[in-house]
């Protein structure tokens, strides 16, 4: 089993770069964690549905072929720490990688929802795409304190 984080972009604010990598850091003690950058779409002088397509194709080239693709969208289901927890601990023990997309300043193009297995809501609002990275990376470390019953989670 494979985790890997597809994102866009990367985090341009330092404080915010250095909170990600520490939880990313802290979840692969728990999950072998893979993180892919795909480069931003400019922008400039395009509609935002073309730039979230522009993206969305990348994305897709970046999928890992055989996992589970999770599409993190605020028009996902949620999930609580513990439900999350089980979910992801259910995917180890089937032997099933998983691949959490999160869109660039648009979201999520159609390739991307389409290809998408599951989509999940990381919060009720809509979240920058490097505060959703964080939470994202975050919740694995905390899935996996909860896996493995030690007392991060409160």
């Amino acid at each position: 089993m494979r985790v890997s984080i597809l994102v866009i972009g990367r985090p341009r604010h330092s404080g915010l770069a250095d909170a990600i990598r520490d939880y990313e850091t802290r979840a692969a003690r728990y999950w072998p964690l893979e993180v892919i950058e795909v480069k931003e779409e400019p922008g400039r002088g395009l509609s935002g549905n073309a730039v979230r397509e522009r993206e969305g194709a990348r994305l897709v080239e970046r999928l890992p072929a055989e996992a589970v693709v999770v599409a993190c969208d605020p028009g996902g289901s949620a999930m609580d720490s513990e439900t999350f927890a089980r979910w992801l601990q259910e995917q180890r023990d089937a032997a099933r990688s998983v691949c959490f997309v999160i869109g660039g300043a648009h979201g999520l193009g159609a390739a991307v929802r389409g290809r998408a297995n599951r989509r999940l809501s990381l919060a009720p609002w809509t979240l920058p795409h490097e505060v959703a990275r964080l939470v994202l990376s975050e919740q694995l470390y905390r899935s996996g304190t909860i896996s493995r019953g030690e007392p991060y989670h409160k």
